[in-house]
């Protein structure tokens, strides 16, 4: 039983919980669509797969180079003017 919930923290007992009350408010109301939703909260606390509260972010390039095509400055910018 330990290994079971060795590695489940509040966030993924809070899907699970959450989950399996909407599933059975769907199964109650009889509404599939807010069955779907239960069902990706339970697949996520079963996988333990979702976004934390920094968990989304695309992680930051550590080297950077300098002065590349992607990175010019306003001042480099030429416009041309259409008449």
């Amino acid at each position: 039983m330990e290994t079971l919930v060795k590695n489940w923290d509040v966030m993924r007992i809070v899907r699970l919980l959450a989950g399996s009350a909407i599933i059975w408010s769907a199964f109650a109301d009889k509404q599939p669509l807010l069955g779907l939703l239960g069902g990706m909260l339970l697949l996520q606390a079963i996988l333990n797969v979702g976004c934390g509260a920094a968990g989304c972010g695309i992680p930051r390039p550590t080297n950077r180079t300098t002065n590349t095509n992607a990175e010019k400055s306003v001042d480099d910018v030429q416009y041309e003017e259409i008449h």
